[in-house]
């Protein structure tokens, strides 16, 4: 079986090796594209190509081509993966699975920050409580950011930003009031703390700008949650606490765990998906939903459960049975020098 992996987190690497390394003993023959011909991950596939540098419906016919051209029958997508989902049809029609949530709608829900805790606030309201939400507005304006700063403020709130629409710490920023000292410039690294004066400038660079989430930030323990699905059930699901520096331990913390078979129930993502909260108090608080493997899941595989395999089998149609991962483990990771091939 051919499986392509278009542009992608470096960390997809060991998820390739999962895949060759699989307890079925199956042969797969791996494809990796990205516009940049040293991303390192291409070092690790059977055939690794550039992409072109585009994007939107231009794209769509570029991984349709490709897909067409070298005959793939798996596609695990990440860039413009809500544009592919509306597509799907496409795809199919040439005979290949794609690895994506098939309901369009969803995707583009769980995309945009924005409508996700808007969609998990009206259930909350319907009787339906699945995870908490920061306080939080939506601006695209200096004014309006100086406003729901002010709000957030008056409620005793640290203020952070991020993106409606973006990846990762993209775009994360904590306001802080005061600029910055001189010892923090001598003997501090750079933050993601930026003085609220400058925090206006920046935006008040345009009259307008995209939407921006301006939210409570929260001090506690963040987790991030790695979920293997069918549509019809949650197969398992791996609290991952993101411990001190480079530390992450798998944890079995049953309130993380119903939490995401409680999402899980509602909204029916299927294959990878990945929930992150940070705890305010006692209160676990929704940062984002990622509906595809995380950058991290690598961590989580270490439970005993060879996630991206098992995804590839749900896409083909085969029975998994319910998991119990090993839990306990703490782990870290460190830099490895890699000779670029041409």
């Amino acid at each position: 079986m051919k499986i392509w992996f278009n542009r992608w987190f470096t960390t997809v690497s060991h998820y390739i090796d999962m895949i060759r390394e699989n307890p079925d003993q199956r042969k797969f023959t791996i494809y990796g594209s990205h516009s940049n011909p040293d991303a390192l991950y291409l070092q690790n596939c059977d055939f690794a190509f550039r992409e072109p540098a585009v994007s939107g419906e231009e794209y769509i016919q570029f991984c349709l081509d490709f897909c067409k051209e070298h005959k793939i029958d798996i596609f695990i997508p990440r860039k413009e993966n809500v544009l592919i989902s509306k597509r799907l049809k496409l795809f199919e029609e040439l005979g290949v699975k794609v690895l994506v949530c098939p309901d369009a709608e969803l995707m583009e829900m769980v995309d945009n920050k924005a409508v996700s805790y808007q969609s998990i606030l009206e259930k909350a309201k319907n009787g339906k409580p699945l995870i908490s939400i920061p306080d939080y507005s939506i601006v695209n304006s200096v004014d309006s950011f100086k406003n729901a700063y002010e709000q957030l403020k008056d409620k005793g709130h640290m203020v952070c930003i991020k993106p409606v629409i973006g990846e990762g710490a993209n775009g994360f920023r904590v306001i802080k009031e005061q600029n910055d000292s001189i010892d923090q410039l001598f003997y501090h690294g750079t933050g993601r703390r930026i003085p609220y004066q400058y925090a206006c400038e920046i935006l008040g660079q345009r009259e307008m700008f995209p939407d921006l989430m301006v939210l409570e930030y929260l001090e506690g323990p963040e987790y991030s949650i790695d979920c293997l699905a069918t549509e019809e059930k949650l197969i398992a699901a791996i609290p991952r606490l993101k411990s001190s520096g480079r530390v992450r331990e798998l944890v079995e913390h049953f309130e993380l765990i119903q939490m995401a078979h409680d999402f899980h129930q509602e909204f029916k993502l299927p294959y990878l998906f990945n929930i992150q909260v940070k705890y305010s108090g006692n209160v676990p608080k929704l940062l984002e939903i990622n509906p595809r493997m995380s950058g991290g899941m690598y961590f989580s595989c270490l439970s005993g459960i060879n996630m991206p395999y098992l995804a590839i089998k749900i896409l083909l149609g085969e029975e998994i049975e319910l998991m119990k991962p090993k839990f306990g483990i703490r782990a870290s990771y460190i830099e490895k020098e890699m000779i670029l091939e041409d």
